[in-house]
């Protein structure tokens, strides 16, 4: 063979195993690598990589078994039981907070237990109070609905005994005090605003008819067959008090019937808890609880000095129930809060 044989075969690189040429010692002068037994650098006959094995790759990790995923799953669902758990009290703890938070400052729920503000708000009624505007200063309305602390003698305070043992008692007075439970010891009541600070409140004119500061009130939202009074009164409220009636005035033990005790049948504004404004429950009655022209629109009078009421109270004192009070206590069937109020 000449040289430009030889010449060709120096311009290709050797073939390599894969190809299935031959390597002989003939190929070794043109490959420049030696496979004779003093050569070091080469490899033993069946220390390569294993078959499929690419060089510089891991070994494919081994397969979980089942039962192994099923003890982590298990594991897993385990973890997620306990912190759930845990969670459990702080929910527990905001839930009580947020509605003492609203018992105290925003919105209470009270559950009208007698007949005294027929037709405008009926037994069994849950009424929705503002608490929150008394707060910054807004005092209560002619012709308002409002809630108020017992000025002192207008509810009897005989309770029962309890038979509660400690831990129920004590967990009853927790309930109570964020306003989830009924509450015995509060005594609140709820009426109409008839007159405020300063004016003078009358009954009866020719045509039997309640005067504010000299004019004759249209009362429409009063009872079906119910006049306005029954008995002759006239008072001049004083400052920082209100004059208070019901609206079924033939059932309500209202101011008419304390004019003998301290106040001269007024509340004081302080005691007032906040003005109802809105009748909540059963849904067929849900409504707002509107303030009368009537009374919005009569001049206030001029500030004097109190007078003593013309004619004490007489008649009957009707019997009437404190108010049941809630914050939850919206829908019946919802756990509720309750202090009372008598209407």
């Amino acid at each position: 063979m000449g040289t430009r044989g030889r010449g060709r075969l120096a311009d290709h690189p050797p073939a390599g195993p894969a190809s299935g040429s031959p390597t002989g010692p003939a190929d070794d002068s043109a490959t420049g690598s030696a496979t004779g037994p003093g050569n070091d650098s080469g490899s033993a006959p069946g220390s390569g990589p294993a078959p499929g094995a690419t060089e510089g790759t891991a070994p494919a990790p081994v397969a979980r078994g089942r039962a192994e995923r099923r003890r982590t799953a298990r594991r897993a669902a385990r973890r997620r039981r306990r912190s759930r758990l845990r969670e459990i009290p702080l929910v527990v703890v905001v839930a009580l907070l947020v509605a003492l938070v609203m018992k105290t400052f925003l919105v209470q729920v009270f559950v009208i237990p007698s007949g005294s503000m027929e037709q405008t708000i009926q037994v069994g009624d849950r009424v929705l109070v503002d608490k929150f505007t008394p707060w910054f200063g807004a005092e209560p309305e002619r012709g308002e609905v409002v809630v108020f602390k017992d000025p002192g003698g207008w509810l009897e305070n005989a309770h029962g005994s309890s038979t509660d043992g400690v831990v129920l008692r004590a967990a009853k007075q927790v309930l109570t005090f964020v306003g989830l439970l009924p509450s015995d010891s509060e005594q609140d009541l709820i009426k109409r605003v008839i007159g405020v600070g300063g004016d003078t409140v009358e009954c009866c004119d020719e045509r039997g008819r309640v005067s504010l500061n000299g004019s004759p009130l249209d009362e429409p939202y009063l009872a079906p067959g119910n006049p306005p009074s029954r008995q002759p009164f006239k008072v001049k409220v004083p400052q920082g008090r209100l004059w208070v009636m019901g609206d079924h005035r033939d059932v309500s033990a209202d101011s008419r019937f304390h004019m003998g005790n301290p106040g001269q049948g007024t509340i004081p504004v302080s005691g007032v808890v906040g003005r109802a404004f809105m009748i909540a429950w059963p849904l067929g009655r849900v409504h707002q609880l509107e303030v009368p022209v009537s009374l919005s629109s009569v001049a206030r009078a001029p500030a004097h000095g109190a007078t003593a009421p013309d004619s004490p109270g007489r008649g009957p004192v009707p019997e009437e129930p404190p108010l049941v009070m809630g914050v939850l206590g919206i829908l019946p069937l919802v756990g509720r809060r309750v202090g009372r109020v008598r209407s």
